[in-house]
Formats: C-alpha cells, sequence, structure tokens
C-alpha cells in the first residue's frame, strides 16, 4: 500500500496513464492522498529525460522535472499496446476509481481500453482526458506544444515589450499545469457526482480551454472597450495611458501602483507622505489632488511627472526595507520576489511549506515544495519521493493481482512490463 498518510482521497485509487500534460494531475490527487498509480512503458516515461537533473547529471533517474511532479506516487512499467498489458490494465481498472490519461483522442479506443469499453467494467470509473484542444472539434487531432497552447489560448499577446514578439511565460510547461489543476477539479466534481448517483463519468479537458480560463484583463478590455492590450514591460496601460506598476530597487523590484480618486485615500495618499517624510517628493508630487484626478482627463505627460520622484525613492531602497516600509505605512506595495527569495521566506518556513524527502538512490535528500493547502482533519501532504522505472511492480503484480512470479518473469522478458 502507498506510504501517504490518510488523507481527504485515501480510500481512492487513481491509474495515472499521463506524460508531462497531465502529471500534475496526478499529483494533485496524491497529496490528498489518493493512492496514485504511475504506469509507464517498459523502461520509463520519457519525461524522465527532461532537465534539470540533480547535480546537473544528465541522467534518467535523476531529473528533477520528473521528481517535482510525481511525488507521492507509486510507479508500474506496463505495455499498453499488448494484448496481455491490456488485460492486465483492465483487470486493475476494476478496482480504480479514477483513470486519468493525456494520449491523442481516440488512441485508447483503438487499443480497446478506452472510457467506452472501461465503463462496462467498472460503471463508477472517472476517466480524466487531459488533451490540447479537447476530445471534440475540428483541433482535436492536431498536435501541440506547451508555447502553441499558451499562444492560442491568448495568454501570450499581453506579455513582453511593445517593440518585440510575445513572450511565452516560463521556460517549462505552465500551459499543462494550468489544464493539469483543472483536470483535478473535474476530477474532484465528477467524484462528488458518482457519491450522488453511482455513475462514472468521462470528463474532457483541453489545455487551450484551461488557459484561456485565465485571461483576464485583456478579455476584460476587449469585452469593454474592444481594446486589444498592447505590450509594455512593467507598465499598465489603461487606454492611452501608460501607468508603471513594476519598479527597480536597490535589489530587484517592486510592485506599486499609484490609485486614484477615492482609492487614493487608502493606496496614495500614506505612499506620498511616505515619500515627504525621506524628502523625495517634489513640488509637483506634493501639490498634486489625487482625490479628485479622472483617470479619463490625465496625460502621459502628468504621470510621467508623478512617476519620476517615485522611480528615485523606490531606488534608493532595498526589497525588504520597502517592505517593512509598507507595512509601516500601509503602503499597497509588494517584493516581486526571487526563487531564492521564496527559499529563505520566513512565512513559508513557518507554515511547513518545505518537505525534505529522502533519496537512498541519490545518497542524499531533496527539499520539496510542500502541500499546496493545509487542513485541520485530512492535510494534503508530500511525503514520498517519485518512482523508479517499475519500483512497485512486485507490489502490483504479485501482491495484489496474484500473478506468479514466473508469470512476471515471463512478462518482464517478453517487454510486457
Amino acid at each position: 500500500m502507498s506510504d501517504v498518510p490518510i488523507g481527504m482521497l485515501s480510500p481512492y485509487r487513481v491509474l495515472d496513464l499521463t506524460d508531462e500534460k497531465g502529471w500534475f494531475c496526478g499529483k494533485v490527487l496524491s497529496d490528498l492522498g489518493a493512492d496514485v498509480i504511475k504506469i509507464e512503458k517498459p523502461g520509463g516515461d520519457p519525461g524522465r529525460k527532461t532537465g534539470p537533473f540533480f547535480h546537473d547529471e544528465v541522467e534518467p533517474e535523476k531529473s528533477l522535472y520528473w521528481f517535482a511532479y510525481n511525488t507521492n506516487k507509486r510507479g508500474i512499467t506496463l505495455n499498453l499496446e499488448s494484448t496481455d498489458g491490456q488485460e492486465i490494465f483492465k483487470r486493475l481498472v476494476t478496482t480504480t476509481d479514477f483513470v486519468i490519461e493525456s494520449f491523442e483522442p481516440g488512441y485508447l479506443d483503438k487499443l480497446g481500453i478506452g472510457y467506452a469499453h472501461l465503463e462496462k467494467l467498472n460503471p463508477r470509473l472517472i476517466m480524466v482526458s487531459i488533451s490540447p484542444f479537447g476530445q471534440t472539434g475540428p483541433y482535436c487531432h492536431y498536435r501541440s506544444s506547451d508555447v502553441v497552447l499558451w499562444a492560442l489560448s491568448g495568454y501570450m499577446q499581453p506579455f513582453g515589450n511593445e517593440d518585440r514578439a510575445p513572450l511565452r511565460v516560463s521556460h517549462h510547461s505552465q500551459a499543462y499545469l494550468h489544464a493539469s489543476a483543472q483536470a483535478a477539479i473535474g476530477a474532484l466534481l465528477a467524484l462528488r457526482q458518482l457519491n450522488l448517483t453511482g455513475e462514472g463519468q468521462h470528463v474532457d479537458v483541453s489545455i487551450q480551454e484551461a488557459v484561456a480560463w485565465i485571461v483576464d484583463l485583456p478579455v476584460i478590455a476587449w469585452d469593454m472597450l474592444k481594446v486589444t492590450m498592447q505590450r509594455d514591460h512593467g507598465q499598465h496601460q489603461n487606454q492611452s495611458l501608460r501607468i508603471r506598476q513594476i519598479w527597480r530597487c536597490l535589489d530587484g523590484f517592486v510592485y506599486w501602483r499609484y490609485g486614484l480618486g477615492a482609492r487614493s485615500t487608502r493606496t496614495t495618499q500614506p505612499f506620498v507622505e511616505w515619500m515627504k517624510t525621506e524628502g523625495f517628493a517634489d513640488d509637483f508630487l506634493r501639490g498634486f489632488d489625487f482625490e479628485k484626478a479622472d483617470i479619463r482627463q490625465l496625460t502621459q505627460g502628468t504621470i510621467d511627472r508623478l512617476e519620476q520622484p517615485t522611480a528615485r525613492f523606490l531606488a534608493s531602497h532595498s526589497k525588504d526595507e520597502l517592505f517593512k516600509g509598507g507595512v509601516e505605512h500601509q503602503v499597497l506595495l509588494y517584493p516581486v520576489s526571487t526563487i531564492a527569495d521564496l527559499a529563505g521566506l520566513d512565512q513559508l518556513s513557518a507554515r511547513g511549506f518545505w518537505s525534505t524527502l529522502q533519496h537512498p538512490e541519490l545518497g542524499g535528500s531533496i527539499r520539496y515544495p510542500g502541500p499546496f493547502a493545509q487542513a485541520s482533519l485530512t492535510p494534503p501532504a508530500v511525503v514520498t519521493r517519485a518512482p523508479l522505472p517499475g519500483e512497485h511492480n512486485r507490489e502490483i503484480y504479485e501482491l495484489e493481482l496474484r500473478l506468479s512470479q514466473d508469470e512476471i518473469s515471463k512478462l518482464a522478458h517478453s517487454r510486457m512490463i
């Protein structure tokens, strides 16, 4: 059995057939206590060859990328394209609550192990399919990648500098992570429906649609003004005005934005008073009436004159000084944290965010980001490292399916497991 302690989903089992498009879905369910069995092809998931790697040693069993999204899972190898492999998979399905997969639409149906086949074996089964464009529609069989999906979702256009092409957010697969999170939500909603009706169902997740759901300001700008938001690094564009939000400071960047009208009492005025006490507020800033200012009547020249002393003030302080000063003066100002900042942040440490997992095969341990939430009775937890290829074959095939050692040896010799 899994070493994960009792959690919200501890009674449930998940068969995880995903590649990197769906790893995070299985991780969310496993962090919640489900017994997630990661099924890989014999020899291991190709994702194990993705870097970065432990100590920069390029080996499949040292992929930090694989480690990050497969904690808490058990692992078996199985050739789903073989008749024997399909029969073993069907046996596993009869005692399984969820199957999550990220193959091309129709692939599992061709093998005779799609939802239409599996629901006959287990009517309570919930299958979650994650694909670039969903199981239906004219794009459903198009192949894609994270960067393509990010672009087609509408969430690439607003990022970057106006004189250059749009930018993808992050090097690794942000679109896949959003889709996996939506898939986990879909799985849990289907579980709720199962508990009400006794019927399982097929949950169809489009990665493009999952990312399109998080596109906020560009959607609002188009819906209300029929304006396509333009790129301008570190600034917010309000019709024709560019208002800076990200500012340089001594050791990085902070977020701060002037508020106008009624918002100025809680945001801008305390900030200006703070600048006055340190001698950075010039006459123009001192005399400006933020409460009566109307964004529709301001010019870019006025905005620039307000921002010049602000930029000098912020550039003269560190992120930590500005954050503490913001708290003291009740100003909505926040550091733009680097990963190094997060690693040393006392807030995360105080909440037990970090988990140290032992890796005997590496001769040491690795610190991981901890669970995504806390709960008083059944807290999510990150307690076991990602499995090695076929690490739990014996547990599943011999102890649970009651295959003999001779049968297991034959399957392994013929590359079925």
